[in-house]
C-alpha cells in the first residue's frame, strides 16, 4: 500500500512538472523603427541600424512586431540570422512602401499561416481608408506554432492613421472583427503603433471589445520604464501619452511591461522607445 501511495504521489509530481514544462516564457515587443529619411540627419536610419539590432539582440525578443520599415530596413535586421520575418509592402502589397513586419525567431517558432489586409473601406487590396489622408495602412498577421511545446497562436501587427477621427476609429472595428475571423479563439497578440492616446476611441474601442486587453494594465510586476513611448528623438521628454501597445486575450499572462529607453551617446535607436513583454499561456 506504502508503494502504492508512494507511485502515485510521484506521478501526480511528473504530471504538474509537465504542465509547468509546457508553459514557455514569450519576450514580445512592438517596434516602430522610424522610417529611412536623409531629412532625419544624423538620426537617419544609417546611424541608428547598429543600435536597433544590439538592442534586439541584447533583450532577446522571440517574436516582434516593427513599424514603419522599408524592405531595405528589414533586410538590415534580418543580419541578426536568428530572425526572419512576414509582412508586405503597404503600397503594392508587395515590396513598395512601409511594412508592418512580424520578426520571428526561426529556430523555435514554425509559421502555419500568415496574411495581410488593409484598414480600409476594402481591406483585401492596397488603399486609404475613410479620411484617412497620409498613406496606406496595412495590418500583417501569422499564424505561429512553437516548437518547444508546440502550442499554436496568432500575432497581428499594425500601423494606425494618425489624423483621420473617422479612419482611426473604423481601424479599431475592423481589427475586432478581423482577429475574432482569422483567430477565432486562439491565443492572439496584437502589436502596433495605435497612434492614439488610451483616453481616445480608438483605444477605447480596443479595451470594450470584450477579448483585448492592454498588456500596461494587466502586467503582474510593476511596468518598467516610462509611460511614454514616442518622443521624437528626445529621450528626455516626460509625458504619459502611449502610442505603442501589445494587446493579448484572456489565455495569455502578462509577467513583465517594460518601455526600452536604451540610448547611445545621447541617440536613441527610433523616435519610439520600442515596448517589450514577458508573457506565457
Amino acid at each position: 500500500m506504502k508503494k502504492l501511495i508512494i507511485f502515485v504521489s510521484l506521478l501526480f509530481l511528473a504530471m504538474a512538472y509537465g504542465k509547468a514544462e509546457d508553459k514557455e516564457v514569450l519576450k514580445i515587443a512592438t517596434f516602430n523603427l522610424r522610417m529611412d529619411t536623409p531629412s532625419d540627419g544624423e538620426n537617419a536610419w544609417f546611424h541608428r541600424k547598429d543600435m536597433v539590432n544590439d538592442l534586439i539582440r541584447f533583450y532577446g525578443f522571440d517574436l516582434f512586431g516593427t513599424q514603419e520599415g522599408f524592405t531595405h530596413q528589414l533586410n538590415d535586421i534580418l543580419r541578426l540570422s536568428d530572425y526572419r520575418f512576414i509582412g508586405v509592402g503597404r503600397d503594392d502589397g508587395k515590396d513598395a512602401g512601409e511594412h508592418c513586419a512580424i520578426f520571428y525567431r526561426s529556430d523555435r517558432f514554425k509559421v502555419l499561416d500568415q496574411g495581410d489586409f488593409w484598414l480600409s473601406e476594402h481591406p483585401e487590396k492596397p488603399g486609404r481608408g475613410w479620411d484617412g489622408t497620409c498613406c496606406n495602412r496595412i495590418c500583417t498577421w501569422g499564424k505561429f506554432e512553437d516548437l518547444k511545446n508546440h502550442k499554436q497562436f496568432y500575432f497581428f501587427n499594425v500601423h494606425y492613421e494618425y489624423e483621420g477621427d473617422v479612419a482611426r476609429r473604423e481601424s479599431s472595428n475592423l481589427m475586432i472583427s478581423r482577429i475574432k475571423s482569422i483567430a477565432g479563439n486562439q491565443p492572439v497578440f496584437l502589436t502596433g503603433d495605435f497612434n492614439a492616446f488610451p483616453t481616445e476611441e480608438p483605444i477605447r474601442i480596443l479595451n470594450d471589445s470584450g477579448f483585448l486587453n492592454d498588456s500596461y494594465k494587466i502586467t503582474k510586476e510593476a511596468p518598467f520604464g516610462p509611460v511614454c513611448t514616442y518622443h521624437g528623438y528626445d529621450s528626455t521628454i516626460k509625458t504619459e501619452e502611449r502610442l505603442d501597445y501589445i494587446w493579448v486575450t484572456d489565455s495569455i499572462q502578462i509577467d513583465k511591461y517594460g518601455v526600452l529607453t536604451n540610448t547611445l551617446y545621447g541617440h536613441t535607436p527610433s523616435d519610439h522607445f520600442p515596448v517589450m513583454v514577458v508573457a506565457e499561456f
